[in-house]
């Protein structure tokens, strides 16, 4: 239904009226007659249209029709007006025996006023489409995306939204193009002016910049701040003629607990009324964007780039790490010790994500609130063009281990009971839901990442864990086949019939960590005789099958799609009983495509081989994946970290468009 506004007219008047093309002029024709009007006829120029409601069962509009109580006029224009006042329209009424009783007259200009964005998202901003104002998810969907300005234009360690101005033409990608377009004579009527404007709670959402598309001086002069939270409502330029202004959208935070990711911004015309009386509007366009969510990466993506840490006591692992990556022929970025001030957990720090929008996409880091000897990285070494920073702070006595981000994962795509989740699920580690007391991730991180929607997050139990985390105990591997994955579980269970196989088959007094320096050597037959041991590891196998359930569930998965690792672990009883991996932990690998970087394990050798390197191959190679096992053991596992907490990955974005995602 076409935007209405009720409109009076005058008897022995004539009034100037302002109309934009595409509404429509309310008149009731009863409450605007004069007394004992009984009839009425309508004149008018060849660009006005109107209709009668209800219509008149005969006669010519120029002859008198006969006016009821509830006799309406909808009066609309075809197209702008090439001058003020160039269009009009005659209201005549009569008395009982047809005498003239009144003129009421409308000399009308008409303006076209449409406020565009990228509503169909397909890169264009195209003009006055009807889903503008509204929201709505999928592949059908409508309304327009706005990126949160969070990369660094000026390489100055300053996130671009911190600045209130534009000083480079290369900031305007990050931000979210609008268009006035305007067609009507050289100028409004006067006294009527356009306002953009935003609510309060907007503001502090986005910003919005006008465009001077003119030659010469600074690009700070062609892009002023328009509206923002020091203002909220400002008048602009209608040009005339035939015309169209640009604007830029700046998003300044993400969706949070506090912020569904919706903004509005209004274009309203207005009309004055009398001096010193507020003008009123008559016409409102509107456009609704929402902010792009921050999305993480699963290990199916394809790699970019890898981080890890170099430290004064890690170059074993390191040249592991640069052979493994080489080999793969992907990039490796090391943060050496000035940077990391002795701080080795590189996975622990940061995640890499991604925001997304039909004009422009780039990486953004999220930093985690724990702020040990990497706390400078991401944001010294990771921000600048292009490269967003996002972080959520907490008050250092809420900060645990479980808020390290070797506690945050995302599963590869999965669809689960007919629901498709076409950019995995995030996953995080949390203390047991029954229980009352016990550490969890910080509750700010939580809130963010459940309201970014797109990747609807699961809370696994990782509090029986010494470090917490729920890389300890699980991965994702791609596979050629099934759901195009496998997920990888820790199984004290796998690794006792591992062991067990090897006492059966006479090696019973191979023994675990030959070799190893400063480490005991230990037989299979000892490993199988403790009971202690045993009874700490059913107590893990118990924790683990629980969280399998739950990612059964949850990501729609069959004992077919999971791989159990042979892993065992043992209790710490000095301060809290929670577990520690018993020997290298060998689901915390680095995936770079097919390649896996794993701990090497150090145990029992067999015929020359270790056995446990030779029960992952088995497990892992049908799947096309190839392993390679890196020495992490002293300067990492028996820090009560492995590979995959020693680095991180930056990987390639989905190809699929959050977007036309059904939420």
């Amino acid at each position: 239904m076409a935007y209405q506004r009720t409109h009076r007219i005058e008897t022995g008047k004539t009034l100037r009226v302002l109309h934009v093309v595409g509404t429509s002029l309310k008149v009731d024709l009863h409450r605007s007659a004069p007394p004992s009007s009984k009839f009425f006829s309508v004149k008018h120029t060849d660009d006005v249209q109107y209709t009668i409601n209800p219509p008149p069962s005969e006669g010519d509009h120029l002859s008198p029709i006969p006016l009821n109580d509830n006799t309406v006029l909808l009066i609309s224009m075809k197209k702008a007006s090439k001058e003020e006042n160039d269009n009009k329209l005659s209201v005549r009424y009569y008395g009982k025996e047809k005498e003239v009783l009144g003129n009421a007259v409308l000399h009308l200009t008409a303006v076209e006023i449409s406020l565009d964005v990228d509503a169909d998202r397909d890169g264009t901003v195209e003009e006055n489409n009807p889903n503008k104002g509204r929201w709505k998810w999928g592949p059908d969907g409508h309304g327009a995306i706005i990126l949160v300005n969070c990369d660094s234009e000026r390489k100055r360690h300053k996130l671009d939204l911190e600045r209130n101005f534009v000083d480079k033409e290369s900031d305007l990608k990050d931000m979210t193009k609008m268009v006035l377009r305007t067609k009507g004579p050289p100028d409004l009527p006067e006294g009527y002016k356009l306002t953009m404007h935003i609510s309060q709670g907007d503001a502090e959402s986005i910003r919005v910049y006008s465009y001077v598309d003119e030659t010469g001086g600074s690009f700070y002069n062609k892009c002023p701040l328009l509206l923002d939270v020091g203002c909220l409502s400002e008048e602009v330029q209608f040009p005339g003629g035939t015309a169209e202004s640009k604007f830029y959208v700046e998003g300044l935070r993400f969706p949070d607990k506090d912020f569904d990711g919706l903004v509005t911004i209004n274009l309203s015309l207005l009309e004055p009324i009398g001096s010193g009386i507020p003008e009123t509007p008559i016409f409102t366009d509107k456009v609704v964007l929402r902010v792009a969510p921050w999305i993480m990466t699963p290990n199916t993506l394809q790699p970019i780039e890898v981080f890890v840490c170099s430290t004064s006591d890690n170059r074993t692992f390191l040249n592991g790490i640069k052979s493994f990556v080489a080999k793969n022929g992907h990039r490796l970025k090391i943060c050496h010790e000035y940077m990391n001030r002795g701080d080795r957990w590189m996975q622990d720090e940061l995640e890499f994500g991604y925001i997304d929008a039909p004009h422009h996409r780039f990486p953004v880091v999220l930093d985690s609130p724990r702020d040990r000897g990497l706390v400078e990285f991401p944001f010294e070494s990771l921000l600048g063009p292009d490269f967003g920073y996002v972080t959520r702070t907490a008050k250092r006595d809420e900060v645990n281990s479980l808020d390290s981000f070797g506690n945050l994962e995302v599963s590869p795509p999965v669809t689960v009971n007919g629901k498709n989740y076409p950019l995995g699920r995030i996953i995080i580690g949390v203390a047991f839901p029954t229980a009352s007391q016990g550490r969890n991730m910080t509750q700010v991180v939580q809130d963010f990442l459940w309201a970014q929607k797109v990747q609807d997050p699961i809370a696994l139990f990782s509090d029986w864990l010494s470090v917490g985390h729920v890389d300890e105990f699980m991965t994702f591997v791609p596979a050629p086949d099934k759901k195009g994955f496998r997920l990888l579980l820790a199984s004290p269970d796998a690794g006792y019939k591992l062991f067990k196989s090897l006492q059966n088959q006479g090696h019973g007094t191979a023994l675990l960590f030959d070799g190893v320096e400063n480490e005991k050597p230990i037989p299979v037959d000892d490993i199988l005789k403790d009971e202690d041991l045993q009874d700490d590891n059913n107590y893990v196998q118990s924790c683990i099958d629980w969280n399998r359930d739950v990612l059964k569930r949850e990501l729609g998965l069959d004992e077919g799609d999971i791989i159990d690792l042979p892993i065992l672990f043992k209790l710490d009883k000095e301060s809290e009983v929670r577990a520690v991996a018993f020997y290298p932990d060998l689901v915390n690998m680095l995936v770079l495509g097919k390649s896996l970087g794993i701990p090497k394990p150090f145990g029992p050798k067999v015929n020359g081989r270790c056995a446990l390197e030779a029960e992952m191959c088995s497990l892992l190679e049908p799947l096309g994946l190839s392993c390679t096992f890196i020495d992490n053991f002293a300067s990492y596992h028996q820090l009560l970290g492995e590979v995959h907490c020693g680095s991180n990955v930056r990987r390639k974005p989905f190809d699929y468009k959050w977007w036309n995602m059904e939420v």
